[in-house]
């Protein structure tokens, strides 16, 4: 049972400590794979390739080796499970960053507010009235409680430490290169690729549990079935469009990146999203985490259960 103990215990670090300040492990993955990007960039595909298969795949040999270290000790291998569950979680952050936006724009302080969303978003956030910050926050925050908290507990789930930390490290490697610009249109590929893979489960996860947990349930199936397809992200389509749903609100619209405009479909039929609604979201993107950490522990849990069963 230290696989799914180790998840609780993990999503409760996360829940009481958030990351921690300094000495982050994402970070520093992060400095190892920004100093190996100078000597291995091309603008090639499999340049590209190999990069995120040496990364990720030294993530997941970590975490095979200390899986193995404590295999034969129960209580080690739990709390080897919680530290790395820790780690690569980011529910509590999010959650706080959110709250911290949405303070700023209850005492009137929009231009501080607008400074506070980049650390959320990667749109230009210079020139974005009221109603556009509090959207762009609340996508970050359902597309993100998918991405940081819901996806990483799957792969907690069923491949332990190592699929913790590959997990997290693909992402980062998303963040990192797999964006569209002339630098990465082919180098960051494959980081882009194998993300859209590993966050498929994790994704259709959390619109479940947002139709399931949010106060309107049936609105947020229809508006995920409906208006999921229309956003670029086979990800966070589904996300999206099912809080939106469920909060009977409509997101989605045009978004600069630093130049780069994308004109995004609406999802849901209902109002913009005002300062009352992050509150709300923020309410559901924690009922979708508890729901998820009970969820995949349990499905952790199960193989071992019937190993006993049948003893």
């Amino acid at each position: 049972m230290s696989r799914p103990l180790g998840l609780l215990l993990g999503y409760a670090a996360d829940r009481l400590l958030a990351d921690p300040r300094r000495g982050h492990p994402v970070a520093g993955f992060g400095r190892v794979a920004g100093a190996l990007e100078r000597p291995m960039w091309r603008d090639a595909r499999p340049a590209g390739t190999a990069y995120v298969v040496v990364l990720v795949g030294g993530a997941v040999a970590l975490g095979i080796a200390a899986d193995r270290v404590v295999a034969d000790r129960p209580l080690p291998r739990t709390l080897v499970t919680a530290a790395a569950t820790w780690a690569v979680l980011g529910g509590t952050s999010l959650d706080r960053e959110a709250a911290a936006v949405a303070g700023l724009l209850a005492a009137d302080r929009l231009p501080e507010a607008r400074v506070r969303l980049t650390h959320l978003v990667g749109r230009d956030t210079s020139r974005l009235d009221e109603a556009e910050v509090v959207r762009a926050t609340l996508e970050s925050l359902a597309e993100n409680t998918s991405d940081a908290v819901v996806a990483p507990l799957v792969w907690g789930a069923v491949a332990g430490v190592p699929g913790l930390l590959g997990y997290r490290a693909a992402n980062t490697l998303d963040a990192m290169v797999g964006h569209r610009s002339a630098r990465y249109e082919r180098f960051g590929w494959a980081a882009a690729r194998l993300d859209d893979l590993l966050n498929l489960p994790g994704s259709r996860l959390t619109a479940l549990l947002a139709a399931a947990l949010g106060p309107a349930p049936g609105r947020a199936w229809r508006t995920w079935r409906r208006d999921a397809a229309g956003h670029p992200s086979p990800n966070a389509g589904p996300v999206e469009a099912a809080f939106a749903g469920a909060l009977g609100i409509r997101l989605g619209g045009t978004n600069d990146y630093a130049g780069r405009v994308e004109h995004r479909a609406v999802l849901g039929a209902g109002p913009a999203p005002g300062r009352a609604d992050l509150d709300r979201a923020r309410v559901l993107a924690r009922r979708i985490g508890a729901g998820t950490v009970l969820t995949t522990a349990a499905v952790a849990a199960l193989p071992r259960l019937s190993r006993r069963a049948r003893r």
